[in-house]
């Protein structure tokens, strides 16, 4: 495959990612309507964001093993048309019960797309180039999640909030069906002790995903550092809405604000963390747990320490810019310390753990808390999460050389 070949198939990824996070964040802007018209708690509005984290989890391993088994590309054309027809099905529900199962269904839909795009493109670009691209790929999430935040309130002051699942919805399930125009790659076969045994169980593939302590810990490091980002870009909106009196649009655009920090320190520091792993390896993990350990100070003096105002989003907006930085890191550690014939299976094992434990979790544990001791207490609290993401990292990084040294031998002919 050509290089500029490559390329456009990384710019329809990087753009069905933001379809894949449009549907995901389009509701939060959404959450002032719906408190009024279905009389709503902060936990229940939560949970709308929760869900879709937690019917990812649940189908993010077998949908990477699938993807493994059998093609990146029809996975990716498939889980597009999912969601993006759940999204689209959102519009037309009356109530909460029909809102929350719609939700669910873009989560089941969301769960094989990135590590089928993931696989993917890390076979389409050499390993040194790897964060770098995971990480710009992965920010498109960020930027679907800027998009969908904004473009919820806007279309929701204008038109009401069914018109934005319609005119969010349509393009991602066309985007999804032109993926299949992409060549897909020849799967990589996980030998088990010759060419023509049978593949391996799946006790066997728990054990090559598990045994290297470098991924493991980044996995626990990438879910916790989510904790904090999800229930940010979720709970925002709401906490300019109340706090500032804003709009729902006006709400949406500082939100977008904060989300688009995160995106560019995602990028920058995905792109450091590779520079500096050339030097030594283990500052590629280094490097975020640094950083955590900064968002952990910033954070909490900012909703704690500072009243609401222009002054206090300056400090968020310094703290997002940080707290995205382990995110391609992730992605590219898992993929780094894994057979090859694993790779989208090592994705689908970070996004198992970074939607149960990180996106699922946020939003959920800020609504229940804002409910009893208000919004920004909630928002104060939940960056304790930095800690334990500092500490995995730190964690990861003194087995990351190891692991890659084994993972040489075990992809070489004869290993494993």
């Amino acid at each position: 495959m050509t290089s500029r070949y490559a390329w456009v198939v990384f710019a329809m990824a990087f753009t069905l990612m933001m379809s894949d996070y449009l549907s995901r964040q389009l509701v939060v802007s959404m959450f002032p309507y719906f408190k009024k018209e279905w009389g709503l708690s902060d936990a229940q509005l939560g949970g709308l964001i929760s869900i879709v984290s937690v019917t990812v989890a649940l189908g993010t391993f077998p949908a990477g093993l699938l993807v493994d088994r059998w093609s990146r590309v029809k996975s990716i054309a498939l889980m597009g048309s999912v969601w993006s027809l759940a999204t689209i099905s959102a519009a037309f529900t009356g109530n909460y019960g029909q809102m929350f199962a719609a939700r669910a269904v873009v989560g089941l839909g969301e769960a094989g797309y990135a590590p089928a795009a993931g696989a993917l493109l890390s076979r389409m670009f050499p390993q040194r180039l790897r964060a770098t691209v995971l990480g710009a790929y992965l920010s498109a999430g960020s930027l679907g999640a800027v998009l969908g935040v904004v473009l919820g309130g806007v279309i929701s002051d204008r038109w009401g909030w069914r018109a934005a699942f319609l005119i969010i919805g349509i393009p991602g399930l066309l985007l999804a069906v032109l993926f299949l125009k992409v060549r897909d790659y020849a799967t990589v076969r996980l030998p088990a002790d010759h060419a023509e045994a049978p593949r391996p169980g799946l006790r066997t593939l728990l054990g090559e995903l598990l045994r290297p302590r470098s991924a493991v810990a980044a996995y626990l490091g990438g879910a916790s550092q989510i904790v904090v980002m999800s229930a940010l870009y979720a709970w925002l909106p709401s906490y300019f809405n109340r706090y500032l009196g804003l709009t729902t649009s006006a709400a949406a655009a500082r939100t977008a604000l904060v989300i688009l920090a995160g995106l560019l320190g995602q990028v920058v520091f995905s792109f450091a963390a590779d520079r500096a792993a050339r030097r030594e390896p283990r500052l590629r993990l280094l490097l975020p747990a640094t950083l955590s350990l900064f968002s952990l100070v910033v954070l909490p003096a900012a909703f704690v320490a500072m009243p609401p105002g222009n002054a206090q989003l300056l400090v968020i907006l310094l703290a997002a810019f940080t707290i995205t930085a382990p995110f391609g890191v992730v992605g590219s550690v898992c993929i780094d310390v894994v057979h090859p014939a694993l790779r989208a299976t090592a994705i689908s094992m970070a996004s198992l753990a970074q939607n149960l434990f990180g996106f699922a979790l946020g939003p959920l544990v800020v609504g229940a808390i804002s409910d009893t001791y208000g919004l920004r207490a909630a928002l104060g609290v939940i960056p304790v999460f930095c800690a334990f993401a500092a500490f995995s990292f730190w964690i990861a990084s003194r087995h990351y050389g190891n692991d890659l040294r084994r993972v040489g031998a075990d992809a070489a002919p004869g290993g494993i």
